[in-house]
């Protein structure tokens, strides 16, 4: 019998995220993941600041995606945000 084709998921990231709201935006994620069982999942993140505490988001959200066998893909990111992944040495983790 053939596996079904695990799909993907859209995850709208708003903003600004503050250090605080980073556990909580991990634990929703974690349970979305384990609930949809996606192959990938694309975070839009069109419109949020790019500091570091949106990319310590991201690389948080890419842990809780690699938990479940699932690639992240960032959909949206300014230049600027983009530059600060590659800046941080994530550009292979979080690919745009």
């Amino acid at each position: 019998m053939p596996t079904p084709e695990r799909g993907s998921i859209t995850i709208l990231i708003g903003g600004p995220i503050a250090p605080t709201d980073l556990p909580g935006l991990y634990r929703r994620v974690y349970a979305l993941l384990e609930r949809c069982d996606a192959a990938v999942a694309v975070c839009d993140v069109d419109g949020i600041t790019a500091d570091a505490v949106t990319v310590d988001a991201l690389a948080r959200l890419q842990l809780a995606a690699g938990r479940h066998q699932c690639r992240m893909r960032l959909r949206g990111a300014s230049p600027e945000l983009r530059e600060l992944v590659t800046f941080m040495g994530l550009r292979d983790v979080l690919p745009a």
